[in-house]
């Protein structure tokens, strides 16, 4: 009777947990970083840990602006908007670190299924952590089956990316924001994730908004102002720009091929990164989502209209959710590049009849989304 575990394959690591009532009840304050003014100011400074001797970067992404009724030979050729000062760590970097510190003799390399042996005839599943979910051992079960090279003989292992993002107000006067993206790995317990002290946050960028001067600088391609349709295009747009930079070229050869890290244990591992969750409010899960605020479907996870939200929790609530899911599949992708090609190339306006008419259906919106073009091809869905 009582609990026990049963794996796919024989771990090569227990890990140490060390967790007692005493490390649970930790709640210092959690030093989040200063306020965007002063962010440059400690990137010069080498001994604070945004500088870039910390694998810290300042970079540009790019937007396309879109004009109603100009059109271009192709949307490449449309003006391009430079957001300057995105800062942020390489995915990659943050997974070595990680992987190869102390700190990952706690990690869950191996997952496992928990079992709850109620009586000799009966036993129940038990649903605790990332490590334990149906989930992780999919993942785990998948890159194990990936074609090897001859001479690869090293135990291929997930690195559980969860992804959090928060827009945060600074002050009760002014304007004073930082918009942060954090990772957290769910091969760790959600006990040590869940302590301040434990630095299992990992900082991953702080991303601006639109800048002030916007308008000017719309301006200066059209000689117009940009309307509200096209400001808010432009602020889903720099949204899947900022994660264009963090899923590079590194990324997605680790995401294929995986990452060769020499473990906390000694022990070297092959790695590979997968997206678990990401937790967000409900417009930045919309932004994510490439749907529209509290639209005609609303939902980022499904397809149940808004006419229908009052049925929450019914049997017929659950059955739908089940059978109207968000799936990213080559028709929603191709409704989106049609869209693009009204909006560049006819000079449809980016919230007009003819794009509605192709979007509408869904509640999609004509942003192109960077997880499904990174990662169509290897069946993730990033609903």
């Amino acid at each position: 009777m009582g609990l026990y575990r049963v794996y796919p394959t024989r771990p090569t690591l227990f890990p140490q947990t060390g967790t007692s009532l005493d490390t649970l009840c930790d709640s210092p304050m959690l030093q989040t970083g200063s306020k965007k003014r002063l962010i440059a100011q400690y990137l010069e400074d080498h001994s604070n840990p945004f500088s870039a001797r910390n694998g810290w970067k300042e970079s540009s992404v790019y937007i396309r602006l879109p004009k109603e009724k100009v059109k271009w030979p192709s949307e490449d050729d449309a003006p391009k908007l430079e957001i300057k000062g995105v800062r942020h760590r390489s995915l990659i970097d943050i997974i070595k670190e990680v992987f190869e510190d102390g700190v990952a003799t706690t990690f869950h390399m191996t997952p496992f299924r928990h079992m709850w042996k109620v009586s000799e005839e009966r036993s129940i599943e038990v649903y605790l952590e990332a490590y334990t979910s149906p989930a992780m051992m999919e993942a785990y079960v998948e890159v194990n089956s990936l074609p090897r090279e001859p001479d690869d003989n090293l135990e291929h292992v997930v690195a559980s990316l969860m992804m959090y993002s928060d827009s945060t107000h600074l002050s009760n006067f002014g304007d004073a924001s930082l918009w942060p993206f954090y990772v957290f790995f769910g091969n760790e317990s959600k006990y040590t994730r869940g302590k301040p002290t434990a630095s299992a946050c990992h900082h991953v960028a702080y991303i601006p908004t639109l800048p002030d001067d916007f308008q000017d600088s719309y301006f200066g391609f059209f000689e117009d102002a940009s309307s509200s349709e096209v400001y808010t295009y432009c602020k889903r747009e720099l949204m899947q720009a900022i994660w264009k930079l963090l899923l590079d070229e590194d990324f997605m050869h680790a995401y294929e091929h995986g990452i060769v890290i020499r473990c906390g244990d000694g022990i070297t591992r092959r790695v590979f990164p997968r997206f678990f969750t990401y937790s967000a409010d409900y417009p930045e899960k919309i932004l994510l989502a490439g749907i529209k605020f509290l639209g005609e479907c609303l939902c980022p996870r499904c397809l149940i209209k808004k006419a229908d939200v009052s049925e929450m929790g019914t049997e017929g609530d659950m059955h739908d959710r089940l059978a109207l899911q968000c799936v990213d599949t080559q028709v929603r992708r191709k409704k989106i590049d049609h869209a693009w090609k009204l909006i560049f190339q006819r000079g449809a306006p980016v919230d007009g009849k003819r794009v509605k008419s192709i979007l509408n259906s869904e509640s999609l919106v004509p942003t192109r989304n960077t997880f499904s073009n990174r990662l169509f091809t290897f069946v993730f869905n990033f609903f």
